[in-house]
């Protein structure tokens, strides 16, 4: 009987036909912590502003490339990878629990309808904002022609081998079929994240389906397999401020400011228009559907947002967005463990922004005008695509080369924003986790 208790956790076999998910169900390991906030962010400081100057005193030197090439790229990607590594384990335990914790079906598609249309909405608006920003500042308008020959010629190579990578979000009929996966094993080696989300969903509704005496034992398992991957990346984010330092000494040491000051426009309306929505749209969505004080809100979230700022990918920092939505927003794990993964996949309204700006720079540069039937073309090809671009770094430039396309412009012409596309990666990745733990808290509060 005192197995019995332990396991059932005093758990109300009423609310579902699983075990919810609760504070008192699933323990949490307080013997490993990550580091504190200030920690990061004086790594993310440090990496950058050693990046820059190490540019400026021996930018072209065989030492510093010897550096980046041997020392702190290898270690800031060992980092990344290993934050990556316990995505698929992670969002296959939690989503088919956040599922199953659900218990109702009809709660389940309520919760998938809100989540969905909530998505929907603020990647409009994103989308929307980046349209405006760009018409407003003409970026494109102002770069000179032996710039952008230059930029041309010299990421032509890398922007051909983006447009050969099989992994492009393409939203064609084919990505939809292979949605869903022949072989689940398959398109977790591959890392097909929406294959597994579809994979995961229909396991979690099967288990809210069967008798909860069949599949206690399995959900334990679950929450067992989630419990492990938590503590490996609380063991992995120990090593953060570390891993932020290399991975921005990298980027600003291989770049510096000169590539920066060829695209200046370019990059100031992206970041601007990120910041407008991350500081000015955010607050009062997250005071009008979550009911939060936006800086509180903010503050809570701090630690996901800068994981994001360094990581530039929303799959690294799902388990670190997990941890602040349980921990520090208060959100229900069956809520947070169904929407989160979602929207590391799909919830990409900084991308969005992103990839609307760009189309139009690139068709300023090239001398096109793109009247406003075209321009609702990329916004609404912009919002789709950016639901299946990659939560990896660079992972919404592989999706542009098909939205440039898709109005008419060459291809080619993503060269010219592949050198700098690491630093507005930074940014929109903080726009793309904060929708994330926005509309989690959103629907939670609606339940």
């Amino acid at each position: 009987m005192a197995i019995l208790a332990v396991k059932n956790h005093g758990q109300d076999a009423h609310a579902t036909k699983l075990p919810r998910m609760s504070e008192s169900s699933e323990p949490k390991s307080t013997a490993i912590r990550g580091p504190k906030t200030s920690h990061i962010l004086a790594g993310l400081i440090l990496g950058a502003v050693a990046g820059v100057l190490a540019n400026i005193l021996w930018g072209s030197t065989a030492a510093l490339a010897n550096l980046i090439h041997y020392v702190t790229e290898p270690a800031g990607q060992m980092w990344l990878r290993a934050l990556i590594m316990v995505v698929i384990p992670l969002i296959f335990a939690r989503l088919s629990l956040g599922v199953a914790g659900l218990g109702d079906l009809h709660k389940l598609g309520r919760v998938g309808l809100k989540t969905v249309l909530f998505f929907l909405m603020v990647t409009s608006l994103a989308a929307m904002l980046g349209l405006a920003m760009v018409n407003l500042v003409r970026p494109g308008a102002g770069l000179p022609q032996q710039v952008r020959d230059r930029l041309l010629s010299t990421y032509h190579q890398d922007a051909s081998g983006l447009r050969a990578t099989p992994q492009g979000g393409s939203f064609g009929i084919q990505t939809l079929v292979n949605v869903v996966p022949r072989n689940p094993l398959g398109a977790a080696a591959q890392g097909d994240m929406l294959a597994m989300i579809f994979f995961s969903l229909a396991f979690g509704v099967a288990l809210a389906l069967l008798p909860a005496e069949r599949t206690r034992i399995l959900a334990e398992v679950l929450r067992g397999l989630a419990d492990v991957m938590m503590v490996i990346i609380e063991l992995v984010m120990k090593l953060a401020p570390y891993g932020v330092f290399a991975l921005l000494f990298t980027v600003a040491a291989r770049f510096g400011l000169d590539l920066l000051a060829r695209l200046g426009w370019y990059i100031v309306t992206v970041i601007v228009g990120l910041a407008i929505f991350e500081f000015a749209v955010y607050p009062v969505l997250i005071k009008v559907f979550t009911g939060w004080s936006p800086p509180e809100f903010f503050r809570r979230a701090a630690r996901a947002i800068l994981t994001a700022l360094s990581t530039s990918s929303s799959n690294a920092t799902l388990p670190t967005t997990l941890e602040v939505c349980e921990d520090s927003l208060g959100i229900p794990r069956d809520i947070s463990g169904f929407v989160v993964p979602l929207g590391a996949t799909m919830c990409m309204n900084g991308t969005a922004l992103f990839e609307g700006v760009t189309v139009l720079f690139i068709a300023q540069v090239f001398g096109m005008h793109l009247p406003l039937s075209s321009q609702i073309v990329v916004m609404v090809t912009a919002i789709v695509m950016s639901m299946g671009a990659a939560g990896i770094p660079s992972g919404a430039i592989q999706v542009l080369i098909l939205v440039l396309e898709a109005v008419g412009i060459p291809g080619e012409g993503i060269a010219m924003v592949v050198g700098v596309d690491r630093v507005l990666d930074m940014c929109r990745t903080v726009v793309n986790v904060t929708g994330d733990m926005l509309t989690a808290a959103f629907v939670a509060r609606s339940q």
